[in-house]
């Protein structure tokens, strides 16, 4: 009964613990939402600040995503026309060097140097080479082995008429190659071999594709044979051109000779007809003694002694003379400059026989080149074609023209040819700077010419005695 009382007792004690509990949360809840309210009130702006700074993070989270897979799209763009620019820019380079060789003006260093195929001595063995050339072009054609066909075509169910469809077919192929090869064959020079050899292996190339359906094709023998003989009417131009500059250079050789020939001969007759004229001085004066008195013995005397060294001096140049015409290797071998027509360190190294070497410098001078050229040495020698070509062989990488050896002019300085001439034929005296009187007068001419004219002063007037009293 107690403890029946003392629960009941415990409960209500808990029923008002509860009661008063509520009712004290039920007071601070009211606070608390006061304050709450109140801080909203307060702290409202930086709520919505924070709202919209929520807001426009979110914004830009979107954008960044959208802007990553643009950037991933235009990867993949980029990655496909990258692809498409690298076939485009393949197939503009093979147009490219397909129009280039369709041009007869390509740069010859966009294929070097020729290098010949062949080692003919005389053109008449190359031109010999292009007739069995063309003989067995003659001959793969006749037996049907320049084009074929391998597979058996019909016509309307008929194998014959295929045949001679094919047949035609094989002969317009022909046609159409042989034409193109003729028509570069017959315009080959020398700055586009190359070039024609390779549009010839485009044509084939071309050709060749084209019959691909009916399965025709150009045999590849047929197209050697093109090619060796474009490359071999090239070499037949090359010797001719050879050739003809062999005879030109022979031609020259022969006029050079016949001039010294002359002037030889006429150095003789000179020499011969002042030897007479002397010995009949001299029969003169020894008639003149004989009959003279002793005081004008002497004066004829001394006279005959002059025309005895006279006489001496003519027979020396009458031997002389002989000896340079029977020698045909003396000469003077002659280094000559022209700095008005090619410039500082340019320098002619030739060879003449004349027996007045002067006259073949002043030749050279002549109206194909605007002033005279000057001369540095003048070199005597009794083997003179064998010192030019010594001096040429050893000067040959500074060569102008390395294609027409004829033309002996070198690029090189005065001092280098003194000490290669020196150490070949002793000491030689050679004058460093060249006169060039004509050219240095001309550019003084020349800077007066274009110098602005100085400008006129007007005389100054003074006023007459005049116009003093009259004022």
């Amino acid at each position: 009964m107690t403890v029946l009382i003392l629960i009941i007792i415990g409960g209500f004690l808990v029923i008002g613990l509860l009661g008063w509990f509520l009712i004290k949360g039920s007071k601070n809840r009211k606070e608390l939402k006061a304050t709450i309210g109140d801080y909203q009130v307060k702290y409202k702006p930086i709520i919505d600040l924070d709202q919209e700074i929520d807001k426009r993070i979110l914004e830009f989270t979107h954008q960044v995503e959208d802007f990553q897979q643009q950037i991933i799209d235009s990867k993949e763009k980029l990655k496909t026309l990258k692809g498409k620019y690298l076939k485009a820019k393949e197939v503009f380079e093979d147009l490219s060097h397909q129009n280039n060789l369709m041009k007869d003006s390509l740069e010859i260093a966009e294929f070097g140097v020729y290098e010949p195929h062949f080692d003919f001595d005389t053109s008449a063995e190359c031109k010999a080479k292009i007739t069995q050339n063309k003989e067995e072009q003659k001959k793969l054609i006749k037996n049907e082995s320049a084009a074929v066909c391998n597979t058996p075509w019909t016509v309307g169910d008929s194998r014959r008429q295929g045949e001679i469809m094919v047949r035609k077919a094989i002969k317009l192929t022909l046609r159409a190659f042989n034409g193109e090869c003729d028509s570069l064959i017959a315009k080959v020079k020398w700055n586009n071999i190359e070039q024609y050899e390779k549009r010839i292996e485009k044509t084939f190339d071309a050709i060749n594709k084209l019959n691909s359906s009916q399965d025709i094709h150009i045999q590849r023998r047929f197209l050697k044979l093109k090619v060796e003989e474009l490359r071999l009417t090239h070499e037949f131009e090359l010797k001719k051109y050879e050739e003809k500059e062999e005879q030109r250079r022979i031609r020259e050789q022969m006029r050079e000779e016949e001039k010294a020939r002359r002037d030889f001969e006429k150095a003789q007759k000179e020499a011969e007809k002042e030897e007479k004229m002397l010995q009949q001085a001299m029969k003169q004066a020894n008639e003149a003694i004989s009959k003279a008195s002793e005081e004008e013995r002497a004066k004829f005397e001394a006279q005959l002694a002059e025309l005895q060294a006279q006489l001496q001096e003519a027979e020396n140049k009458n031997q002389r003379a002989l000896s340079m015409a029977q020698q045909t290797k003396s000469g003077h071998v002659y280094v000559i400059s022209n700095i008005g027509s090619f410039g500082e360190n340019v320098f002619k190294i030739g060879m003449t026989r004349r027996l007045e070497p002067l006259d073949r410098v002043n030749e050279l001078g002549d109206a194909s080149v605007p002033f005279k050229f000057d001369v540095h040495a003048m070199i005597y020698s009794e083997n003179a074609p064998e010192l030019e070509n010594q001096l040429h062989k050893t000067f040959s990488k500074n060569r102008l023209n390395h294609v027409n050896l004829r033309r002996e002019y070198f690029d090189i300085s005065l001092d280098e040819i003194e000490k290669v001439v020196i150490e070949n034929h002793g000491e030689i005296e050679f004058i460093k700077e060249a006169e060039a009187k004509e050219y240095r007068e001309s550019l003084m001419i020349k800077k007066q010419l274009e110098a602005p004219e100085e400008p006129v002063l007007a005389e100054e007037t003074y006023p007459s005695a005049d116009d003093l009293f009259d004022e």
